[in-house]
């Protein structure tokens, strides 16, 4: 099931939901089904560089290099 961000046209509130493709997805807040699928947001920047570091490390012992640069994967 993918996850989609909705706003509800009723009530304003915005929210992300699991929704299968039979589903009709209903406002969490109010319950109404006047809503307006969102493009989803992209994960925020992590803020702590060694939190980063150690996902690439593990990441490059994996052998996946997708989220280095080319610089970074010529080393």
């Amino acid at each position: 099931m993918p996850l989609y961000a909705y706003v509800c046209d009723a009530c304003s509130a915005e929210f992300e939901l699991l929704v299968r493709a039979s589903e009709t997805p209903l406002c969490p807040s109010c319950g109404s089904e006047k809503l307006q699928q969102q493009v989803s947001r992209i994960s925020k920047e992590i803020k702590y560089p060694a939190i980063a570091k150690s996902w690439r490390r593990r990441a490059a012992a994996e052998g996946d290099l997708s989220n280095f640069s080319k610089q970074e994967r010529k080393v």
